[in-house]
Formats: C-alpha cells, sequence, structure tokens
C-alpha cells in the first residue's frame, strides 16, 4: 500500500510538468523542433572588426598592411614553418630574436618591392611567421617591425 502512494505522489508531481511542457510547445507541432536559442551571430560585427586583431591572421586574404602611416598589400608566399619548439609571437622593438633566425634562410630580400626601408650595414629584414622584423644580425635586437605583412 505504501508503495502504490509514493507511486501515486510521483505520478501527481510530473502531471504539472508535462502540461507546462506541452503549454510551451503548442505553437510547434509534434515532430517539429522548437525556437532555436539565441545565439551571436558569426562574422565580424556590423560596421567591421572592433578591437585588436587576433592571431598570426590581421584581416581577409587580401588585405593590406599598414606600417610607418602607408598601407601596402599583403604578400602570398609560402608557409612559415617554425624551428622546432617555436611558435607565433608578436615581437616588438627592443625584444631579442633568438639566434636561431639569424641565418639567411629567415632573411628577407624582398623589402624594397613592399616599400619598407633598406637595412643598414649589419641589420637584415627577417620573416617570423607572418611579420618582417629588422633585426641587429649582431645582437638579434629587433629595431623595428611590420606586422602581417604575409598571409
Amino acid at each position: 500500500m505504501f508503495r502504490l502512494l509514493v507511486v501515486a505522489a510521483m505520478f501527481a508531481l510530473t502531471v504539472p510538468t508535462l502540461a507546462m511542457a506541452q503549454q510551451n510547445n503548442k505553437h510547434h507541432p509534434p515532430g517539429k523542433p522548437g525556437p532555436r536559442p539565441m545565439v551571436a551571430p558569426h562574422g565580424p560585427p556590423p560596421g567591421g572588426m572592433r578591437g585588436p586583431p587576433r592571431g598570426p591572421m590581421r584581416g581577409p586574404v587580401g588585405a593590406q598592411f599598414s606600417y610607418r602611416g602607408h598601407t601596402f598589400n599583403r604578400v602570398h608566399i609560402a608557409p612559415f614553418i617554425y624551428p622546432p619548439g617555436f611558435a607565433y609571437r608578436r615581437w616588438v622593438v627592443g625584444g631579442v630574436l633568438p639566434a636561431v633566425f639569424l641565418a639567411p634562410a629567415y632573411y628577407y630580400a624582398g623589402w624594397a618591392s613592399l616599400g619598407l626601408t633598406a637595412p643598414a650595414a649589419g641589420f637584415q629584414w627577417v620573416r617570423y611567421g607572418p611579420d618582417l622584423l629588422l633585426v641587429n644580425v649582431a645582437t638579434g635586437q629587433v629595431v623595428d617591425v611590420a606586422y602581417g605583412v604575409f598571409y
């Protein structure tokens, strides 16, 4: 008898819940999904990107990069392969680039076609991922940076 009372009480507690669920779903026929929850839209907000760029890519393919107040077309070349133990980081003037990047394999000779300044003796433009760094080859110190040159 006690068991029958417990089952009846549990049934009485679930009936209002089922009725409310049916009531909330009255505009949607059986077998059809209900309304989707609100989610943020994909892509940039209306009016373009807001805030600083995230990650190494700085805009859509074919976009431009800015250097010293001038705008230049980005360059499409082979993907950059980081040496083992390295990944993208945003270098700033004053940083010291590791010696592994101070080798001719990382130097970029096409700086003139981009509108960049010629490196002085003892300096080189070094490609680091999507960026170009003007580096003192003797010390590894970064003296200038052009972000988002390559895609």
